[in-house]
């Protein structure tokens, strides 16, 4: 079983686009969450989401807040890309994203897979970075009630491998935060023995993005952060 794992996509459709055409042969896809907020083309990126079937498409905090219009958590950029895209999203995509789910449970041969936007402990909004303690990672993983835990929402990718645990995160398609201004997604195969979360980086037209981003008067932080993934 491969099961390809994207999040945070943020709008971003040149980043996500870039990712779909180096995917490798997968069995299924996951989102985890923050389909929108940030970038220019938020009905693009649902729509195209979509056209790939995934199995699971969790509800990311950006999604939530597009879906509600509740920014009251949230910096001045991120709520004014928040009400930019409510004005320009489609009803139907709208009522998409209203519909999504902050976590969720998937079992595969017996292997049992929670996936959440934030954590086990706050679904929608806690950060859970890497550098934690192993520990910490294992009680996340036991709070979880399954074997193996993913995660979105940092934009930073991480994985922690145990012998039957993991704890992971596939990074940022559209809004990476580690540094590193290239998209990142996983893929997680899972065989009767083992398993393994293996991250990779592409690169995308960043001035393409940063142009869309400039044309819709989206302010100006959120193209000239797409260069530096920060």
């Amino acid at each position: 079983m491969r099961i390809a794992v994207v999040s945070d996509i943020h709008s971003n459709l040149d980043a996500f686009e870039v990712v779909i055409k180096n995917l490798p042969a997968y069995d299924k896809l996951i989102c985890l969450g923050d389909i929108v907020g940030y970038g220019p083309q938020p009905n693009e990126v649902v729509e195209r989401l979509r056209q790939l079937r995934p199995t699971t498409v969790l509800l990311g905090n950006h999604d939530h807040a597009v879906a509600t219009g509740d920014v009251s958590d949230f910096s001045q950029h991120a709520a004014v890309a928040v009400q930019w895209t409510r004005k320009c999203i489609s009803q139907a995509n709208l009522v998409y994203l209203s519909h999504l789910q902050a976590s969720a449970r998937m079992e595969f041969g017996g292997t049992s897979l929670g996936l959440y936007h934030g954590s086990p402990s706050d679904p929608l909004a806690e950060y859970i970075f890497p550098g934690l303690p192993a520990t910490s990672a294992r009680r996340l993983i036991r709070e979880s009630g399954a074997r193996l835990v993913l995660l979105g929402h940092t934009h930073v990718p991480m994985l922690y491998s145990f012998e039957d645990e993991l704890l992971g995160n596939p990074g940022s398609v559209g809004q990476p935060r580690d540094g590193d201004p290239r998209a990142s997604f996983a893929i997680l195969t899972l065989t009767k023995e083992k398993f393994s979360f293996d991250i990779t980086r592409l690169e995308y037209n960043i001035d393409s993005v940063a142009q869309k981003i400039r044309h819709a008067g989206l302010p100006e932080f959120l193209a000239e952060r797409l260069y530096t993934g920060k």
